[in-house]
């Protein structure tokens, strides 16, 4: 299968980071939630003549996490999460693409703390324009649900009114913008 995007063009697409982002939401004490955001560390996507043949590789610096509180980053980053001292990046690797009701998919393997699970993103294309510098740009975006304790993240805690501290849905959301190489 092979479909039509105008303005697509064949090449290697690098990641332009000062316009890119990770989002990241989590229930919190099962009645609000907590967002926090991951600065992307490298992308790559190597876009054949057919779009759904493309491979795109990412890493994400787990060290940036913000989440607008330093208490709850410290611990995020500690042991009990992230253990950024032994995980400092979260890996994707895709292994296809797809096309189906009029959606684009994006399949691959995700690794955070050092387990390694296969996941889907809901791709919405943002299109493609040349920027003033000469630059041929593309953006999308994302977005993807997981289960935290699949990749390790048990950490938790019990709360008094019943249910937990921090929910084990986390919905991660890509906001990217890329640059065809010359």
């Amino acid at each position: 299968m092979t479909i039509d995007i105008p303005g697509y063009r064949s090449g290697t697409w690098t990641l332009d980071p000062a316009h890119s982002e990770v989002t990241f939401s989590v229930r919190h004490m099962m009645i609000s939630k907590v967002r926090g955001t991951f600065g992307v560390k490298s992308a790559t996507l190597v876009a054949p003549e057919n779009p759904l043949e493309a491979r795109v590789e990412a890493s994400v610096d787990v060290t940036s996490l913000s989440t607008g509180d330093a208490g709850r980053d410290g611990h995020l980053l500690s042991g009990d999460f992230f253990d950024v001292e032994k995980y400092p990046t979260m890996d994707f690797v895709s292994t296809g693409a797809r096309a189906e009701g009029g959606e684009l998919y994006v399949d691959g393997d995700l690794t955070i703390h050092g387990v390694t699970k296969p996941v889907t993103f809901e791709l919405d294309f943002g299109g493609f324009g040349a920027d003033p510098y000469g630059n041929y740009k593309a953006g999308a975006s994302a977005k993807t649900v997981i289960n935290r304790e699949d990749f390790g993240l048990t950490w938790n805690a019990a709360l008094e009114t019943g249910g937990v501290l921090v929910g084990k849905d986390v919905t991660i959301t890509l906001d990217l913008q890329g640059a065809l190489q010359a």
